[in-house]
């Protein structure tokens, strides 16, 4: 494992208090790959060359969403994918991955990366703040 891939991973499981690395990877698959198909041009782009090359991958998997979905949907979307979540789990492992992706992405990428999304995604990224 690359040190920047594990120092994500690390950061991470910290931030989602997994109790194993494998809980780690498999809530920043999920919710990188549901990321991904919302995201659109330099942006993704941009955000996917300041991951680790794996989760890069995930976030550029050919998925795209047929709409947008709402902060809300998008964290009942997580928990359908994570055999054994539940809304309020799959909101702490959408918090800790998005917060995460957040400080790799620096605020100015955030900024511009939240502005794509629905109202509400910038309390899942742990910037509760006006994006406009």
């Amino acid at each position: 494992m690359t040190l920047l891939r594990e120092a994500f991973l690390d950061r991470v499981r910290e931030r989602g208090e997994y109790d194993t690395q494998q809980e780690a990877e498999r809530a920043a698959r999920v919710v990188l790959a549901l990321l991904g198909a919302h995201l659109v041009g330099e942006e993704r782009a941009e955000l996917a060359a300041r991951l680790p090359e794996t989760y890069a991958l995930v976030l550029l998997s050919p998925l795209q969403a047929a709409e947008p979905l709402s902060a809300e949907r998008f964290v009942r979307a997580t928990a359908a994918w994570i055999e054994g979540a539940t809304d309020e789990t799959a909101k702490w492992d959408v918090g800790a991955v998005f917060s995460s992706v957040a400080d790799a992405a620096g605020e100015s990428l955030t900024r511009r990366v939240l502005l794509q999304l629905p109202v509400g995604y910038d309390l899942l990224f742990g910037h509760p703040e006006p994006t406009v």
